[in-house]
């Protein structure tokens, strides 16, 4: 039986104020050309200067997955010419890389599965081809920005386990503060390296380049490993080639044979010194790194009394997990801050594969307190949490604006109940006779007569003292 066998390797952008070796900004967008000077633009006679901070966000990544960290490393030349790589070399790690070995654990379909890690390097990016009605032009915006290249061993054998592979690294990735892990803006990308054999055996590898989406991954896994099994089952032989995924046709193609270590003639960088670190540097940087997902669900189950599910729905992404500790610590209940996160924040903050918070921990706190003092609910608690996403406006304002506050006036209530009573003598009759399924009826008669803004538990007391 043919299996595939799979590892990656993992760029990720380093979320530092300047690039790796000038002082150029390092953020998304910009208008093309704008973030760069003569050393990211490949001028010559131009040296580099290192970014600290570049190299310290490298070694806290690191020590959260487990690597051991290099007293010594040192940067070499990566040569290649293509129109992205202005100075036709690469400024990387080879042979003495920042990181070695580490590894990250995740769950799968109940079982606990390690996929091991055989280094992590800094490097730069290069810059961004960018094609146009058969024009190509080139924005080096993007040339220069620190990324640390992640490389795994072999460990996997499928897109699911590859997928749960990269879903836990994003998430210690940014729990970590080193990476924005942005897919949609290239912080994260993946390439796939992939070979069919049978089972305990290696085949022919190929790699599939630049995977910006979990989908992406897992559809060129799904098409790469058709296509090889095809091959070897029609007597043909796998090429080692690098390859591209088109998500437009599901398909992917070759671009070109695979390259060796030996054809980018590696060589020590001469305009950079090399890193040295001590002991006391690395635990430095080891205190910094903060509260990691593993350790926050285990203070949800002891601290908050959350389900496990509910610990680890909420601890996926970092800014939710800071969500509901702000939230918290505001004063609401964690599991009536849970509950509501879990239902209405992640609702409207998931589009695709990316969680995109629009709330701040107060406006939250703000219109949860409005509920639990029955000034609003749960409907309006709702419409109001998308009325103020993404706005700054205060919820309550909001709600005054929207006509949301309910009413608690039992006067008004009552009166608004006895017409509804009246106006539905059959469904009352049956109602006392013990059909318990129309109290939501006269719930939602009374609610739509009021305007949605009759408090409901009044309403539930009303329908209760009838069958006294």
């Amino acid at each position: 039986m043919l299996i595939p066998t799979i590892g990656c390797e993992v760029h990720c952008e380093l979320k530092t104020a300047s690039k790796l070796f000038c002082s150029c900004r390092n953020e998304f967008g910009g208008e093309p050309n704008t973030h760069c000077c003569p050393i990211c633009s490949g001028f010559p006679g131009t040296l580099p200067m290192l970014n600290k901070r570049a190299v310290e966000y490298a070694v806290k990544a690191g020590l959260a997955l487990h690597c051991e960290i290099s007293k010594f490393s040192k940067w070499d030349r990566k040569n290649y010419f293509y129109p992205d790589l202005p100075k036709a070399w690469q400024t990387s790690q080879y042979d003495l890389p920042l990181c070695v070995g580490g590894y990250v654990e995740f769950e799968l379909n109940g079982a606990v599965k390690r996929v091991r890690l055989n280094r992590i390097h800094l490097e730069e990016d290069a810059g961004k081809l960018v094609h146009d009605g058969g024009v190509s032009s080139v924005d080096y915006n993007r040339c220069g920005v620190p990324l640390i290249e992640i490389v795994t061993e072999p460990d996997m054998h499928s897109a699911e386990e590859v997928v749960a592979f990269l879903t836990e690294l994003k998430s210690i990735l940014k729990y970590t503060g080193v990476s924005d892990v942005k897919m949609q803006e290239g912080s994260l990308r993946c390439d796939v390296n992939l070979s069919v054999a049978e089972v305990g055996k290696l085949g022919t590898r190929t790699e599939t380049k630049n995977l910006n989406s979990f989908r992406s991954v897992a559809r060129s896994i799904a098409f790469e490993t058709r296509r090889q099994i095809e091959v070897i089952e029609s007597g043909g032989t796998v090429e080692q080639e690098t390859r591209r995924f088109d998500d437009n046709t599901g398909r992917g193609y070759a671009m070109r044979s695979k390259e060796d270590a030996h054809d980018y003639r590696y060589f020590p960088e001469p305009d950079l010194l090399p890193v040295v670190f001590t002991d006391e540097d690395i635990k430095n940087i080891a205190d910094t790194i903060p509260e990691l997902r593993t350790a926050r669900v285990e203070r949800y189950k002891s601290e908050y009394k959350l389900p496990e599910y509910d610990a680890k729905v909420l601890t996926e992404d970092k800014d939710v997990s800071d969500l509901l500790d702000e939230t918290v610590k505001l004063g609401i209940e964690p599991k009536r801050a849970s509950n509501f996160i879990m239902s209405e924040v992640l609702r409207l903050a998931r589009s695709g594969e990316e969680t995109e918070l629009k709330i701040s921990p107060n406006s939250l706190y703000e219109i949860l307190k409005m509920q639990e003092g029955d000034e609003i609910n749960n409907l309006a608690a709702k419409s109001l949490l998308a009325a103020v996403w993404g706005d700054d406006i205060s919820p309550r304002k909001k709600a005054e604006e929207l006509n949301l506050l309910q009413s608690n006036d039992l006067g008004e209530i009552k009166r608004i109940f006895d017409t509804v009573l009246a106006a539905n003598q059959k469904q009352l009759s049956d109602f006392l006779s013990g059909n318990e399924k129309l109290r939501g009826y006269f719930v939602g008669q009374v609610m739509r007569a009021a305007g949605g803004k009759a408090n409901p538990k009044i309403v539930n007391e009303l329908l209760d003292a009838l069958k006294k």
